[in-house]
């Protein structure tokens, strides 16, 4: 076996120049798919972090058919107190969940008493709130970011509405609702801060105290809308939904169908699909390093079949057994790959710790100077890495079969 690398070692150093355009191209496809793997990582993280953690938090549960009419706020499909604490309860019994906020939605006219606008509004616990989506908090573009996001009698109103309206903070402005069965109310409210925007849902949000949206709504009793939940570990979405889905599948109702749903944050918001063009175009991409692979170590080990046919015939003429000259040629393609291999996943980890030492900042919709620091899984350049070799390998098989299976007599006559 050592034998056979020796001298495939020697092949490959027999045509240099070959073998490193060879390499080049494989180093260039690893440079470019782990770089793109990176990047397209960082990019895709930071979006969904900056949804999940501002906005809509990893999962969220509802009564059954409202997100089906989430765009009109339904009031009459709010979870009722008893309801509410067995979904509760399922979620503290779950280890994977951390904390979960619950919020009474609802649309209403904003105004300013000199102009009126329409508002979605949030009624939160503010401290659950918080800790349910981080980032919130840090929105705030004006008003003491220190204190909590909103008290009894205050509101924090997005800067697209506030600019629209000359809103600042301190004002005094009004909110008016229509409750389930019919009737308008109207509460005053001061403006306790102003939050930056961000894109997709919750761009028009507003925030209010939960205690004060069941007073404006005149609820009788402590309804939620939706629970918004956050999880320990984001990368056990799917799994901990299930589980969470699974537990609740357990309140139902008198006529003994499930009256709860889960929908994950991709259920949720259309950057989902954004998410899944990111991962097709990682795809894409791999498919490409195929490609380049295959063509150009197929190319280089056809080319030394060719040239070689009468080094080919002679070692046949002597009695190397066509598995051995197979072995030699199989062995050339995996040397390719390997060195290929490994020079591409040290240069691409240079330029990612690179990148990071950088750390250029792009926008994403409304958020400004988001650092990107892109990062790779070792199981993503193990994964990379592996299919380079082995398709190395693959396109060195028919070449390699070919010259195993050559006629000694006619491969000597060859000119």
């Amino acid at each position: 076996m050592f034998d056979v690398i020796a001298i495939a070692s020697r092949n490959l150093l027999r045509y240099r120049r070959r073998t490193l355009l060879t390499l080049l191209l494989i180093v260039i496809g690893m440079l470019a798919v782990l770089l793109f793997v990176a990047v397209a990582g960082s990019f895709k993280s930071m979006m969904v972090g900056q949804i999940t953690d501002s906005v809509l938090g990893h999962l969220q549960v509802h009564r059954k058919g409202y997100v089906a009419s989430i765009d009109n706020l339904p009031l009459n499909l709010n979870m009722p107190p008893a309801m509410v604490a067995k979904a509760e309860a399922a979620l503290k019994a779950d280890p994977a969940v951390a904390t979960w906020s619950p919020r009474v939605k609802f649309g209403g006219m904003f105004s300013n008493f000199a102009e009126t606008t329409s508002i979605r509004v949030n009624g939160v616990d503010p401290a659950r709130e918080a800790a349910t989506t981080p980032l919130l908090p840090g929105r705030m573009v004006e008003g003491d970011k220190a204190g909590e996001l909103v008290a009894r009698g205050q509101i924090t109103i997005p800067q697209l509405l506030a600019r629209g309206m000359k809103t600042q903070v301190g004002d005094t402005v009004v909110v008016v609702a229509t409750n389930r069965d019919g009737s308008v109310n109207g509460k005053t409210f001061v403006v306790r801060g102003i939050l930056e925007s961000v894109t997709g849902p919750g761009g028009r949000d507003g925030y209010i105290h939960i205690d004060d949206a069941r007073e404006l709504l005149r609820m009788s009793d402590a309804e939620v809308s939706e629970i918004a939940v956050r999880l320990k570990d984001f990368s056990q979405l799917e799994r901990s939904a299930g589980r969470i889905k699974g537990a609740l599948e357990g309140v139902t109702s008198k006529e003994g169908k499930p009256v709860l749903e889960v929908h994950t944050w991709a259920d949720l918001s259309p950057f989902a699909n954004l998410a899944k063009m990111i991962d097709l175009m990682t795809l894409f991409i791999k498919v490409v390093l195929v490609s380049i692979v295959l063509v150009s170590v197929m190319n280089v080990m056809m080319m030394a079949v060719f040239e070689r046919i009468r080094e080919i015939g002679t070692i046949a003429a002597i009695g190397t057994p066509p598995s051995r000259i197979l072995a030699l040629f199989l062995a050339e393609g995996l040397m390719l790959g390997l060195a290929g291999t490994v020079a591409g996943t040290l240069l691409s980890l240079a330029a990612i710790f690179g990148i990071n030492l950088w750390s250029p900042t792009f926008n994403f919709g409304q958020q400004q100077n988001l650092v990107m620091a892109p990062t790779i899984a070792a199981g993503d350049v193990l994964t990379i890495a592996a299919l380079v070799v082995v398709v190395a390998v693959v396109a060195s098989l028919q070449p390699a079969w070919k010259a195993s299976r050559m006629d000694p007599i006619s491969a000597l006559r060859h000119v």
